[in-house]
């Protein structure tokens, strides 16, 4: 049986969020929220009911903290009170770079006909860490 996962790309303007399954061990990019949307955040798991939440933890390429750290491990435990569902942290180095190689592919092959908006790195990235996450721990 397949258990379904939301994953969260924190940032400081927008948070990427994507959607993913322990079957295919894959996720999809959903919209970015502008901020901790907490109302949206509710109906997203409404609407898919995960099995968990996976936030991605950014660090520096040595493994040190950033200081945006500090707020994402915030995120995280904020959806795990909010919401009473287990949350994980994923390393999530390298995650904007794969989503920039992806939206680059996707304009190249003709697969997104329009320009690229600020939140759809944000997808991408959340889609990555959910990927990376799913194939460690599922």
């Amino acid at each position: 049986m397949s258990s379904v996962y939301l994953g969260f790309d924190y940032g400081s303007k927008r948070i990427g969020v994507a959607v993913g399954d322990s079957l295919t061990r894959s996720a999809r990019p959903l919209p970015a929220l502008p901020g901790p949307d907490w109302a949206v955040i509710a109906r997203l798991v409404a609407e898919w009911r995960p099995a968990a939440l996976v936030v991605g933890l950014p660090l520096d390429e040595d493994g040190s903290e950033q200081a945006i750290t500090g707020p994402a491990r915030d995120f995280a435990a904020a959806l795990g009170k909010r919401l009473k569902l287990p949350v994980y942290q994923a390393d999530e180095r390298y995650s904007s770079r794969a989503a920039d190689d992806a939206l680059r592919e996707a304009r190249a092959s003709g697969r997104m006909q329009r320009r690229v908006r600020k939140g759809d790195r944000d997808g991408q990235a959340a889609r990555v860490i959910l990927e990376q996450w799913l194939l460690e721990n599922v």
